[in-house]
């Protein structure tokens, strides 16, 4: 339901809201934190810049900050600009779902459901817990980033490896 590339926007925009810069953060630097290819960080980043939730800053100092405030920016909007809209129609355009079949009733059941969930959690929310204060069961790893991250230290302990350009 939710991609890779949505949950790595979403792992990026909480590194970019608990570090509050007031200057542009370089794609790499993030990427290089969260462990992630930069080609493959740079195109996620694209998307959140083309939806208005980062701004993007040219030239030799240039990077990305966050176009919106924390409490602005749902998890509606990160997948959406990810993912496209969320579809929830499949028997065309019809005014009274009661007249459509039950597979197309059940599915604008599903995206409603999706849709308030996800216009319900916003980066603010996700800052004040972005990751288990405790390692998960059964040695588990958590997709979110532990904080305090700093965006300085790309190499910081606890960054994940994977993916991780040599």
């Amino acid at each position: 339901m939710i991609t890779k590339t949505s949950l790595l926007a979403t792992r990026a925009l909480l590194c970019l809201a608990k570090d509050q810069q007031a200057t542009a953060t370089p794609p790499r630097s993030i990427a290089l934190r969260l462990g992630e290819s930069p080609a493959y960080m740079a195109k996620v980043l694209r998307s959140l810049v083309k939806a208005g939730i980062l701004r993007a800053e040219h030239g030799s100092k240039g990077g990305v900050l966050l176009n919106r405030r924390p409490d602005e920016i749902t998890l509606l909007a990160v997948v959406e600009a990810c993912q496209g809209a969320i579809v929830g129609s499949y028997c065309g355009d019809i005014d009274d779902v009661r007249a459509t079949c039950a597979f197309h009733r059940a599915a604008v059941e599903l995206r409603e459901a999706i849709t308030d969930v996800l216009s319900h959690w916003n980066l603010e929310h996700l800052t004040k817990a972005p990751g288990p204060a405790k390692r998960l069961p059964g040695g588990k790893q958590c997709m979110m980033p532990v904080f305090p991250l700093s965006l300085g230290a790309a190499s910081a302990p606890g960054a994940r490896k994977r993916n991780a350009v040599k």
